[in-house]
């Protein structure tokens, strides 16, 4: 028998056995760390897509219309380059309004932040119906801007109001409140109105201060003033530090006295108060009422830039008296 004769059946089983197997899957495996990534992006694409088309393309749009003339409806507009910041700079009406708002927000934030303060105390010891209470308190919060302005307005109304109504009761004249000089009292107080809401961010700060540190401050012999001084308040440092941060962005841009107005329109912003005449109010009037949308674009990304400052020096100042139970800039 020649080489050629063998018979090669015998070799050729192996060979089909191998052919008969299932190809190797060759695709890229994905990691459990590209997962992770991918499904972290999957969930915050709505959010990304919603900051990018609802904040970052407005903003870029309102800075563009700062550069310009622009008025909302003629189609003739040209660019000015910094006209109207010049303009904005060497107005008066501008840094009256600025002043105004500061002196706004220097008053209502800590008197705001007090008033929450003091009633998260209150709600917070053990006592009947703490619930219902706690839930009353905060129910102003929960009421929109438009329906504190409309009931402010109502009940300090000159000649309808009850607040006028009270106090002729007992022989005194009735007063023009939502005029000047009393309309930024009432301003001041449809603000601390909402008190609800800081409340409830403290009272959460609160409940997170360990009791064991009271009872060791109790059993010293340190007094309940003295025990909020020194473990209550340095605890609740990073809480007051961000209703600070919050409160004074938030009364930079208050709308508040164009719901007090008498007009009670966006028309009615140049018949304001004078001492309720705020920054915003001062954009209000020049959006609205002038249609200059190029120089009240440029107001407000002047607040943009103001906030930005402010917040970072509050974050500065304040850098060696707020507290953290763990360091915030800790490496893991």
């Amino acid at each position: 028998m020649t080489v050629d004769q063998i018979p090669v059946t015998g070799r050729s089983r192996p060979a089909a056995s191998a052919a008969g197997r299932a190809a190797p899957d060759r695709r890229p495996r994905i990691s459990m760390t590209a997962r992770r990534h991918r499904a972290f992006y999957l969930f915050t694409a709505p959010w990304i897509i919603g900051f990018l088309l609802l904040t970052i393309v407005p903003m870029a749009y309102a800075l563009w219309l700062s550069f310009t003339t622009y008025d909302g409806i003629s189609p003739h507009w040209r660019y000015v380059g910094l006209g109207n910041y010049t303009e904005l700079f060497s107005d008066p009406t501008t840094w009256n309004s600025l002043g105004r708002t500061g002196l706004f927000a220097i008053t209502s934030v800590p008197l705001s932040i007090i008033a929450g303060l003091g009633l998260a105390v209150l709600v917070n010891r053990p006592v009947k119906a703490r619930g219902l209470f706690r839930t009353l308190l905060y129910l102003p919060a929960v009421v929109p801007p438009v329906g504190v302005g409309l009931t402010f307005k109502a009940l300090f109304d000159q000649n309808s109001g009850a607040a006028n109504g009270v106090i002729t009761l007992f022989g005194f004249d009735a007063l023009g409140w939502l005029a000047d000089p009393y309309a930024r009292y009432v301003l001041l107080m449809s603000v601390l109105w909402a008190a609800g809401n800081v409340m409830i961010i403290s009272l959460a700060g609160l409940q997170d201060v360990p009791r064991e540190l009271h009872e060791a401050a109790r059993i010293d012999g340190a007094s309940a003033w003295r025990t909020f001084r020194s473990i209550t308040v340095p605890l609740l440092s990073p809480v007051l530090l961000f209703q600070t941060v919050t409160g004074v962005i938030a009364s930079v841009q208050t709308i508040m006295p164009l719901l007090l107005s008498p007009d009670g329109t966006t028309a009615g912003v140049t018949a304001l108060p004078q001492s309720n005449y705020l920054y915003m109010m001062h954009v209000f009037s020049q959006y609205f009422a002038l249609g200059r949308y190029g120089y009240a674009s440029a107001l407000l990304w002047v607040l943009f830039v103001l906030i930005l400052i402010v917040t970072g020096l509050i974050f500065k100042f304040t850098s060696g008296v707020v507290f953290y139970n763990v360091d915030p800039e800790a490496k893991k």
